[in-house]
């Protein structure tokens, strides 16, 4: 079972024994938090797995607002990093916005990259850079989501992004209790697209994802929405060494729909890393 038993300091974080000491950090997506890698953990062998709660996620850290929310996540996950790999490197697992996450911390820190599992990272910047003609229909779906925010049409805005990139079930279908906990925190979707969109964190910077000498293996869901598809092959283009893995009949929430389809690959990753 998974526990909080890292120092008080450090992001509350479930710790997943799967099996063996090898420290990995697995950061969910936006409107989760690290429980999200429950199923997975349980397929997986000869690691433990550190889940920190993101910022205004579960029991997570407070926004400070004086910053953006993914310099807030980047700087809390390499905390995490740092403190479980104990002086030595980590492997890491990042989902949708966590994937973002665990690119730019292989970027940033290298020192504390011994591979990268990116599961749908959604850095749509990458999709605009390579003139991919997927990225302009889906830039202006997402800011008329986002004007949807604003204009204060919480619902209506859940309601189209849960079906964008939920896990295949209507908002009508989700438990009350997960539906309030994500209309909550929806606000904070729209708040993250000066990085997401216009790559404000410069994750796409000129000879920096070609730096990444680490074994990187990307994982979509075959039924993802096509921007996904466009961000993997632009990231990929610029990564040659990457693996990727599609799971047919999958969405956006793969890694918990289909884990036992991703364990066999992601165990081989892990293990020839």
């Amino acid at each position: 079972m998974p526990q909080d038993s890292l120092p008080p300091h450090l992001p509350p974080t479930r710790i997943f024994d799967c099996g063996g000491p090898r420290p990995v950090v697995a950061l969910h997506c936006s409107l989760a938090h690290g429980g999200a890698w429950a199923g997975l953990a349980s397929l997986m062998r000869r690691i433990t797995i550190f889940a920190p709660d993101q910022p205004e996620h579960g029991k997570g850290s407070t926004w400070d607002r004086a910053r953006p929310l993914h310099d807030q996540a980047n700087e809390e996950s390499i905390v995490v990093a740092e403190e479980v790999g104990q002086g030595g490197k980590v492997d890491l697992f990042g989902h949708s916005f966590g994937g973002t996450l665990a690119l730019r911390i292989a970027l940033e820190r290298p020192d504390l990259v011994r591979s990268l599992t990116l599961v749908e990272p959604v850095l749509f910047a990458a999709a605009g850079a390579a003139s991919d003609p997927i990225h302009a229909p889906f830039r202006a779906r997402h800011l008329a989501f986002a004007a949807l925010i604003a204009a204060g049409h919480l619902e209506e805005a859940l309601a189209m992004f849960h079906g964008d990139w939920g896990a295949g079930e209507t908002l009508e279908q989700t438990p009350p209790r997960l539906r309030s906990y994500m209309l909550e925190r929806i606000h904070l979707i729209a708040l993250q697209n000066p990085t997401l969109l216009d790559d404000q964190a410069r994750i796409l910077r000129p000879a920096g994802l070609e730096s990444i000498a680490v074994p990187v293996l990307f994982v979509e869901g075959g039924s993802s929405p096509p921007i996904v598809g466009a961000v993997h092959s632009a990231l990929i283009a610029r990564m040659p060494a990457a693996q990727r893995l599609i799971v047919p009949g999958a969405g956006h929430m793969v890694t918990i729909t289909h884990a036992g389809a991703v364990a066999p690959t992601l165990q081989r990753h892990l293990d020839a890393a």
